[in-house]
């Protein structure tokens, strides 16, 4: 199916917090990655298929990665403009946050957005998630992101003073 439709990897609308919107192939290469991803940690973004006709209309997931020079799991999101505002994003983060914490035993999970994307900013608070940190990510034209956090209770982390996970 995500090879007829992985319109939102493609879409400038969509993609706009990205460095560029992903050509085909990039998006196809996305899909192997995340694929191989499972395979070397159990976790990776997974495309979003809509119910009931199975189009895709973004990913959610988890990637062990490194954020702001520190190894971390990261969750991410995206969502095709069309289905944004219709609780998508929250529920596919809610269950991959809930998958990390049960089946993976991770006790923190991050996630990073641009400073202005403030749709992604609200997945997460209505996660949970605590805003913790603002930094310059390199990898994505040095913009101004903010660092959310979510870690179980009694765990501090070293932005707190603590010796992390």
């Amino acid at each position: 199916m995500w090879m007829r439709s992985p319109r939102f990897w493609v879409d400038a609308t969509t993609m706009q917090c990205w460095p560029a919107p992903l050509s085909y192939a990039e998006s196809a290469a996305w899909v192997e990655r995340n694929i191989a991803r499972y395979g070397q940690h159990s976790c990776g973004r997974m495309l979003l298929l809509r119910k009931h006709d199975g189009i895709a209309i973004g990913d959610c997931g988890i990637v062990a990665t490194v954020v702001n020079g520190r190894p971390e799991h990261d969750l991410g999101y995206i969502v095709h403009y069309p289905y944004w505002r219709q609780g998508y994003a929250v529920e596919a983060a809610r269950a991959c946050l809930n998958d990390g914490r049960a089946r993976l035993g991770l006790r923190r999970i991050v996630a990073n957005m641009a400073h202005d994307h403030i749709a992604s900013a609200r997945v997460a608070e209505k996660l949970g998630m605590q805003r913790v940190g603002v930094f310059n990510n390199e990898r994505n034209r040095g913009m101004v992101t903010w660092l959310y956090v979510w870690e179980e209770s009694g765990v501090r982390s070293q932005e707190s003073g603590g010796a992390g996970r």
